[in-house]
């Protein structure tokens, strides 16, 4: 039920099927995927994390839920990937795409810090599991 999230699956098939295939090469065509890579995964990293109840509440994504996936993932997909015989022809090291990680790990905190305030002004109650 995250907006963030739903916006960027949302965003993710209508540049996939309505603007990629008439864009050649640009930010939307190169690197907007990246932009919301972190909002995009971490929202189901952190709910299988609630469901597995290694996450013991439902507040906004804290820092080091949204570092581990940019530095695991940036390494993955920018330094190993591109190095091993079976992705090589389909994986490029980009130093550009770990900014535009970082950028939408910036923008997603930015979003979820308001989002999250405002849900607690709504709503004084804060669900927490018990321990």
């Amino acid at each position: 039920r995250d907006p963030l999230f739903l916006a960027c699956v949302a965003a993710y098939f209508i540049n996939r099927w309505a603007i990629k295939p008439h864009v050649a090469g640009g930010f939307l065509h190169d690197h907007f995927n990246d932009l919301i890579c972190i909002p995009f995964w971490v929202t189901p990293l952190v709910w299988l994390a609630r469901k597995l109840k290694l996450r013991t509440h439902d507040r906004r994504p804290e820092g080091i839920e949204l570092l581990l996936p940019l530095v695991i993932w940036s390494f993955i997909f920018e330094v190993w990937l591109p190095q091993t015989t079976t992705f090589r022809d389909h994986s490029i090291a980009d130093p550009d795409d770990i900014f535009w990680y970082v950028c939408g790990a910036l923008l997603a905190t930015l979003f979820w810090d308001r989002w999250y305030r405002a849900a607690a002004i709504t709503s004084p109650t804060e669900t927490v599991a018990q321990s």
